[in-house]
């Protein structure tokens, strides 16, 4: 068990990253959110994984050509501004007013986690990232956790 919690919350601490959001990038954020289908999350998470897959340390483990990035690009861009110009309308045009245009990367990167989530509570992701666990050392988290507790 505590080898499971240590591997989440590494994933937790890979996936993130600290951002201070006002209330404005807020409301967007759950705009995008709600405004977005599975489909759609499913389809940010392919983007996102066919432009890592150029990426020299991971590109030989890819299958992704350049029509898939391609393809990819286009459909995230339609998605991207239909839910600027038309699903998220008014929560943009107050957070770009209020708080400038970083809102968009920060709301944007809410919805990306999100959908991260989405495809790692897969059963047959969680299964692999489950398979992590048989290549820790017990004894060493063990040592770690009973240092920190101690006094």
């Amino acid at each position: 068990m505590l080898k499971i919690r240590f591997a989440a919350a590494l994933l937790a601490a890979l996936a993130s990253t600290a951002a201070s959001a006002g209330v404005y990038t807020d409301q967007l954020s759950k705009c995008l959110v709600d405004s977005t289908t599975t489909e759609d999350r499913t389809m940010l998470v392919r983007w996102l994984f066919t432009a890592a897959s150029v990426h020299p340390a991971i590109s030989s483990l890819s299958t992704v050509t350049a029509a898939d990035r391609d393809t990819a690009n286009q459909v995230i861009a339609d998605l991207f501004v239909k839910l600027l110009t038309e699903s998220c309308r008014d929560p943009a045009k107050t957070a770009l007013k209020f708080e400038g245009a970083v809102t968009i990367q920060q709301s944007f990167q809410v919805l990306g986690q999100v959908a991260g989530m989405e495809l790692f509570s897969n059963p047959q992701v969680a299964a692999v990232m489950t398979d992590l666990d048989k290549h820790f050392d017990p004894a060493k988290l063990k040592v770690l956790t009973d240092e920190a507790a101690s006094p």
